[in-house]
């Protein structure tokens, strides 16, 4: 029995000298528990493996970048709808969308009988006016020589001024019809008008068919003037504070991205919208008749260089749709931090500071961020 006790004293003395001597050096290889799901906590090995190393955020002159999407537009002025101020019916059009036409060329043919009734209202009413301009002179000379009342001077001095306003709003009536009145006779009175271009360019839109009767509200025809079309860009409400009147940039359509073109901004919207997106206007510099109204854009914009807080690309991981940097707590263990990104340039990326003004004193990991991130994953999936 004593010779059993003897044994287990001596084994528990041999493993607590195993134990106490087991090399420090062994002992540093295994890495420290971290306090944090989202801690990574690393030895030696795993540093150097790694090819951690860490830096702190720079004070850097970035020039942002910014692409935007937007369309082909045309000002108020350079898009006219072409209507008919008469009901009547389309005789005939060479009109198709893409057709050129020229100011004051003939673009249709309306046809109705109510243009024959307000022919035949101004020829008569100047009639009736030739009537009342001799009688009022008959009738001046009478009541100057006493021999007539000065009432029927008056009645038909009235008489006359009521006719020569009807004359003159059926003169208006016949030119908004394109009949000019002082040609007008019983010899040239017809059923039939012309419609002419009131611009120089194309023809957008064609929404009637010969045949077809109209009201004076119809838009007939939409024509385009392609000399001062302009790009109308989208810009989120972030950035459309750092856009100014002058600022140039190059747009390009979305199936031809190579072919791009020089664009100045001409004007940017004061509003935002339900989107919290504004618009800014810009001029292209020179004519492009292959850009059509409604055509998709893509464009970017180099803006005014300014001081940022950066970091290296390399230091910025993506992660579950959010960006994040590896904060140093210690030499050996890191922190992920989600942060905002800006604009990149030149291999560094802009932080938003926002949120953390205090970036410029926070040690970051600016190489192996991505190591990190498969380390801590690891440990995610092992938790």
């Amino acid at each position: 029995m004593n010779s059993i006790k003897s044994l287990t004293i001596i084994a528990l003395g041999i493993l607590s000298t195993s134990l106490s001597c087991t090399h420090p050096s062994e002992q540093a290889k295994q890495p420290a528990p971290a306090s944090s799901p989202d801690v990574v906590v690393l030895n030696d090995v795993q540093m150097t493996n790694a090819g951690i190393q860490t830096g702190f955020p720079q004070e850097k002159e970035m020039q942002t970048t910014i692409r935007l999407n937007g369309m082909v537009d045309v000002p108020p002025q350079n898009l006219v709808s072409v209507s008919y101020p008469m009901g009547g019916y389309l005789r005939s059009t060479p009109l198709l969308p893409g057709y050129p036409v020229h100011k004051g060329d003939p673009i249709a043919v309306m046809e109705d009988q109510s243009f024959v009734q307000l022919q035949q209202d101004y020829l008569t009413a100047r009639a009736r006016l030739d009537f009342l301009s001799t009688d009022l002179r008959r009738q001046k000379e009478l009541s100057d020589a006493d021999a007539t009342s000065k009432k029927s001077y008056q009645l038909t001095l009235s008489e006359y001024k009521t006719q020569e306003a009807i004359l003159r709003s059926t003169a208006e009536k016949l030119r908004l019809i394109h009949i000019n009145p002082e040609k007008l006779s019983v010899d040239n009175i017809s059923a039939q008008t012309r419609i002419y271009s009131p611009i120089d360019g194309f023809v957008s839109k064609v929404n009637v068919n010969v045949g077809k009767y109209v009201n004076p509200t119809d838009v007939l025809f939409e024509l385009v003037n392609p000399t001062d079309i302009h790009a109308a860009m989208t810009v989120f409400e972030k950035d459309i504070t750092l856009f100014r009147k002058g600022l140039h940039g190059k747009v390009a359509l979305l199936d031809q991205p190579g072919q791009s073109y020089e664009v100045a901004t001409i004007l940017v919207t004061r509003n935002v919208n339900d989107s919290r997106t504004g618009v800014i206007h810009c001029h292209f510099e020179g004519a492009h008749q292959e850009l059509l109204p409604g055509m998709f854009l893509s464009g970017v914009f180099q803006l005014d260089s300014r001081k940022v807080v950066a970091v290296p690309e390399g230091a910025v991981v993506n992660y579950m749709g959010r960006k994040y940097v590896f904060v140093s707590r210690n030499p050996k263990e890191f922190q992920l931090t989600a942060v905002e990104t800006g604009n990149a340039d030149q291999g560094f990326a802009e932080l938003i500071t926002s949120g953390n003004p205090d970036w410029g004193n926070t040690r970051i990991v600016i190489k192996g961020a991505y190591a990190l991130l498969g380390k801590l994953k690891n440990k995610m999936q092992e938790d």
